[in-house]
């Protein structure tokens, strides 16, 4: 049999067939010895072959073949620094969800996770959420992101599930499309999922005062099927995203604004960083690149997997 994974647990798959069927599953031990680095070798999105385990009271699949992705977005696993999670595969287009405040996303979060995107072929599009919360400081702050990376070329939208504004907007992006939600905990990817199919009825939770970090109300990555033609995998909120196996001639690609001035680089191999005649450089000299834009690259072209949380676009504001 064949079908889609809907949900994985980390032991237990759901996977819905053609005919709408759905079965619980495991994976055949193989899996685990074929040199897949990953912690989660089968992830939601992921098409399959599984057979039918009847011989117990219980009907258990038997996972056995991953069919071919054509894409998926990865991270650094959390615990396991030599191993990578792959949040979801077969992905059509990623809303990376976004807010200011309550809680915080930082550039450096935004950026790994558009590099990610980029290397693996999937369209991203930013979503600023809560926009209903945003007093006149906090507003300045998202159309200055915004204008930002509608400048790059990302396709920013503003939305606010409590006050319906922007879903129809959202919707048109995501119909008849594989959609993934992504972000930190608490920026309302449940509420927003809520907002455009309120008869799924996702658990939501309020941000902890104390930290202004979301609660993690997804444990696991899970995809719904929507009434407007769409599959929405909702995932687990994300503190940091650590990006994988990117060689350092390399991460200079998936910035487009970067990408657009290496050939008229001096050197081939230029890495935008002590080179002479960079155009990159340049660039940013003539303030046509963001500061913050050039910081992420940095560090992620130094593996800093531990400063991606900085605040990186606090200090350019302040010089406007």
């Amino acid at each position: 049999m064949t079908g889609w994974v809907y949900k994985s647990t980390g032991s237990y798959y759901t996977v819905k067939t053609d005919t709408g069927a759905l079965y619980d599953c495991r994976i055949k031990g193989k899996f685990r010895i074929q040199g897949i680095k990953s912690t989660n070798p089968i992830a939601v999105g992921d098409r399959v072959d599984f057979d039918l385990d009847q011989s117990t009271d219980e009907t258990i699949g038997q996972i056995h073949t991953i069919h071919d992705r054509k894409n998926y977005i990865i991270r650094k696993s959390v615990n396991l620094s030599k191993q990578v999670h792959i949040i979801a595969a077969n992905v059509d287009v990623v809303f990376l969800l976004i807010t200011i405040n309550n809680p915080t996303t930082t550039t450096s979060f935004i950026d790994r996770f558009l590099v990610t995107a980029e290397a693996y072929g999937i369209e991203a599009v930013l979503v600023f959420n809560k926009i209903d919360t945003y007093d006149e400081a906090a507003l300045e702050e998202q159309l200055f992101l915004q204008y930002v990376y509608s400048q790059i070329g990302y396709r920013c939208l503003r939305v606010s599930a409590l006050e319906v504004k922007g879903l129809e907007e959202l919707k048109a992006l995501m119909r008849d499309k594989v959609c993934m939600f992504s972000g930190h905990s608490g920026v309302g990817k449940s509420t927003l999922v809520n907002a455009l199919e309120p008869g799924l009825d996702l658990r939501t939770a309020s941000i902890s005062d104390s930290h202004q970090q979301g609660q993690h109300t997804t444990t696991f990555a899970e995809m719904f099927d929507l009434s407007f033609g769409t599959k929405i995998i909702d995932t687990p909120g994300i503190r940091g995203f650590g990006v994988v196996d990117m060689a350092p001639e390399e991460v200079g690609d998936y910035f487009p604004e970067f990408f657009a001035l290496k050939e008229s680089c001096k050197f081939n191999n230029c890495l935008h960083k002590e080179e002479p005649h960079c155009a990159v450089k340049k660039a940013l000299d003539a303030d046509a690149i963001a500061w913050s834009r050039y910081r992420s690259y940095l560090q992620i072209l130094a593996g800093d997997d531990e400063q991606y949380r900085g605040d990186q676009y606090a200090e350019e504001r302040k010089s406007l």
